[in-house]
């Protein structure tokens, strides 16, 4: 399995810069999809590059930078992100949370359905629109129940 790249997750959600509010939210309240895609896309980029500057992101996903900026200002004020003096984007304790979520169950889901004979760009797809979806007490159930039948698919090999 390759490493997880979901543009099609980042170029078909919703993409809205009204994705936190000045309060900041724990992990336990909604997040909006767009705000889940842009922390994974900060997660894998970071894995890929070592540091992530919004250009980087808004590269990686084909946006505007203005539109990546806004994003990340909502991000930061949402407490979702850091970014130092150098512009370097970082993930707080609570966006990690939800970035290693969602990259989680968008690997087990793609890895699944291709197990199952679904084609990878059709199965990477319908993890994209399932990661957000689902519940965790879902995912959960859905892992136990093939525990033991097929490999990991939580851990992808690169």
């Amino acid at each position: 399995m390759t490493e997880h790249n979901c543009l099609y997750c980042l170029r078909t959600a919703v993409h809205s810069s009204n994705i936190g509010n000045k309060k900041g939210r724990s992990i336990n309240m909604a997040i909006h999809e767009s705000g889940e895609d842009y922390l994974e896309a900060i997660l894998m980029i970071k894995k890929r590059n070592g540091n992530v500057r919004s250009i980087d992101i808004a590269h990686e996903l084909s946006f505007s930078k203005p539109s990546v900026s806004v994003a990340m200002k909502n991000l930061k004020a949402s407490n979702y992100i850091t970014i130092d003096e150098n512009g370097f984007i970082n993930l707080t304790e609570t966006g990690q949370e939800i970035a290693d979520k969602i990259y989680e169950r968008h690997t087990f889901l793609t890895g699944w359905l291709t197990s199952i004979g679904v084609d990878p760009k059709v199965a990477a797809e319908d993890a994209c629109k399932m990661e957000h979806a689902i519940s965790a007490e879902s995912f959960a159930a859905i892992k136990k129940s093939i525990a033991g039948t097929h490999e990991n698919y939580s851990n992808p090999r690169k």
